[in-house]
């Protein structure tokens, strides 16, 4: 299908609609006509849906994504009911594994009942442990529950030789979200600390310990969690890929923390011969070494109690789900309300069966004419981006020429894999949830470990097609856009073209640009962790992106909060590229004609209008606190009112001018991609 086509299938549909069909796209009654597009684009834009959408008791923040998650969910929910009454669901089908996990998920009767003892097997075991050689045989036993104590071990394409698969060791550990709740002095995270201890009291208690016990337990708990987390990685120093890419052999492993017992762990875990290992952080494990030593058995017999608990709190009985769901969502989130059980035993599906789900899911609710749509405007995408980088001052000719073989080199996924995955091997039972999450978990674990050694497969999936997001797989060089994401706001056939480039367009540039952004540029065409770049190169780029790092460095969200332009600069680099590249695009479809504009708006408004509403949202101050502290994505307001900005069309298209809010004078822009 070639660009004329795309583009006019567009526009004729668009024009055959009265005004009322066309606000669709772009509704006057979101925004807020009464703020200054310079002095808050978001304001202006989506003002007026905010007012009318506050944040629903059972979510932390509400906006488009999750719009489209409670469409989705009741879309499923509806897959599964009919699943469940279909007369012919042998055991071991399809249809008779999703009705029996979801049916066991939501037998609250049965769970109720059972209480504490899906778990008390595990819990005896861990009280058994007689030395630290037994607590190292039983994380390993743990994580193939598909619990993670101390660190995660998963497999992954090797960083410098992406056709193979090896071994990954990565830090963990930690019951807060992130390094800093333990180590930062102020008053919040300090309060929240004394919270979790608390929570940590609280569920010792109710799996049967006095309230002397749990404090005690509770408080040696953080205290190893404390020492963990000082000697992690912070989530800036995670998204170096060469720092966090030490290759390693077992042997070398053990003269790198030799107070661990490798070779125990990885017989337990059914691995007598990983081969080589990335060690994503050496300081971390070498820190875990020393306190494998350091830390008494009764703390390890502690801390692998609460990871049990942490781990299956959700699939017990009441107590457990509402005291998790207490510090979790209530106190770390804001969270007032939980979600239904239906929509949590869904997500658990969805996520154990995900592409046995997906499957109904594209069968029902995916027309092929999206995915058609779809694959021309990733070429048109594509097209533009070649020709932005053939234009760029700062970046050498020889430079130029590798990242162009790389763009060529992306491959492209839309919708659905070719290939399903096979859950033959995957045993689900009509009246035990919890053995049920063992099950998945397990399965999962051993599908993971079995591809060790062996190369990658590059037609799998890392999302399911019901997933509402998209993603880039720097290793694979590809993009990847799941079904659920090709639906209104971010791809409307309803919609004129200036409002589907800036949104899915735009979501298109963006996963293209993350081949390119800091992290994702020091891979090259075949997904290997390797230089490409000039020196000379390598200096430009990183000029520019230290003047996006300042602007969302400077931007303040909440209170006297700040985003971490560090922390979130592959996103920004991505949104800005993913606006420059999808306007280039649809400015290419137009061959030098301008639109009529539409209720009022130019094309290029709407283009920037359709980009910013996909990023609106309500959000307590809770989660927008957590966030700002764990998120790689800058909030969405932030995300709309820094890179337009930087950009000259949308200045000219709101005519923003010196003293305005937004304004950024033109040599503190940063013209990037």
């Amino acid at each position: 299908m070639s660009v004329l086509v795309l583009v006019s299938s567009f526009s004729a549909f668009a024009q055959s609609k009265d005004n009322k069909g066309m606000e669709k796209a772009i509704c006057k009654k979101n925004m807020d006509t009464a703020v200054k597009p310079g002095n808050n684009f978001y304001e202006y834009v989506n003002g007026g849906w905010i007012k009318e959408h506050p944040v629903p008791p059972e979510y932390s923040q509400y906006g488009a994504f999750t719009i489209l998650y409670e469409q989705n969910q009741k879309k499923l929910r509806a897959l599964i009911k009919k699943v469940s009454m279909e007369q012919e669901a042998p055991k071991g089908s399809i249809a008779q594994k999703i009705r029996d996990f979801y049916n066991s998920g939501m037998d609250t009767v049965t769970i109720e009942k059972m209480g504490i003892k899906p778990i008390e097997k595990e819990l005896n075991k861990i009280n058994n442990l007689a030395s630290k050689k037994d607590v190292i045989a039983y994380m390993a036993t743990m994580h193939r529950y598909g619990i993670s104590p101390v660190f995660y071990f998963f497999t992954e394409a090797d960083q410098r030789n992406s056709a193979m698969n090896i071994g990954n060791l990565y830090q963990g550990g930690l019951g807060l979200p992130d390094v800093d709740y333990y180590l930062n002095d102020d008053a919040a995270s300090k309060k929240l600390r004394e919270a979790y201890v608390n929570h940590l009291t609280k569920m010792f208690m109710l799996k049967g310990d006095d309230a002397t016990q749990a404090a005690k337990d509770a408080k040696a708990v953080m205290a190893l969690e404390t020492k963990l987390a000082q000697v992690s990685f912070t989530r800036v120093e995670q998204r170096d890929p060469v720092k966090n890419y030490n290759k390693m052999s077992l042997d070398q492993l053990k003269e790198t923390a030799p107070g661990y017992d490798w070779n125990l762990f990885f017989e337990t875990l059914g691995l007598k011969n990983p081969g080589d290992i990335n060690v994503g952080q050496v300081k971390f494990f070498k820190g875990v070494s020393k306190l494998m030593d350091e830390t008494d058995l009764d703390t390890w017999k502690a801390y692998l109690t609460w990871n049990l608990l942490d781990a299956s709190a959700n699939y017990l009985s009441k107590d457990f789900v509402e005291q998790n769901f207490d510090f979790y969502g209530k106190t770390l989130s804001g969270q007032p309300k939980m979600q239904p059980r239906w929509k949590r035993v869904l997500n658990v599906v969805s996520g154990g069966l995900g592409e046995a789900l997906g499957q109904l899911y594209v069968e029902q609710y995916f027309p092929s004419s999206s995915k058609e749509r779809m694959v021309t405007l990733v070429n048109n995408l594509r097209t533009a981006f070649g020709q932005r980088i053939k234009k760029l001052d700062w970046m050498t000719n020889e430079t130029k020429k590798k990242a162009l073989e790389k763009l060529g080199a992306i491959t492209v996924k839309i919708g659905y894999p070719d290939k399903w995955r096979d859950y033959t091997k995957l045993e689900i039972v009509p009246n035990s949830y919890f053995d049920n999450i063992i099950a998945v978990r397990t399965f999962n674990f051993n599908r993971d470990l079995n591809k060790i050694g062996k190369p990658v497969d590059k037609k799998e999936w890392g999302m399911t097609p019901q997933t509402v997001n998209a993603y880039y797989n720097p290793s694979n060089n590809e993009i990847v856009f799941p079904a659920a994401i090709l639906q209104p706001p971010f791809f409307n056939p309803e919609a004129d073209d200036a409002v589907n480039y800036g949104a899915i367009g735009v979501v298109i540039g963006h996963e293209m640009t993350h081949g390119f952004d800091d992290q994702g540029r020091q891979y090259d065409k075949d997904g290997n962790l390797n230089d490409w770049w000039t020196e000379a190169d390598a200096k430009a780029f990183k000029e520019k992106t230290d003047k996006l790092v300042a602007l969302y460095d400077n931007y303040v969200v909440l209170d006297s909060l700040h985003v971490n332009g560090k922390l979130t600069l592959g996103e920004n680099i991505a949104d800005l590229g993913g606006l420059n590249i999808s306007y280039q695009a649809y400015q290419n479809s137009l061959n030098g004609k301008t639109p009529a504009p539409i209720d009022g708006l130019t094309s290029d408004q709407r283009f920037y209008m359709g980009f910013a509403q996909v990023w609106r949202q309500s959000i307590r101050p809770k989660a927008m606190a957590q966030r700002l502290k764990t998120d790689v994505h800058s909030p969405g307001e932030a995300r709309v009112n820094i890179p337009p900005f930087n950009i000259d069309a949308f200045i000219k298209a709101f005519n923003v001018k010196e003293g305005d809010k937004l304004y950024i004078p033109k040599d503190k822009r940063a013209y990037i991609w």
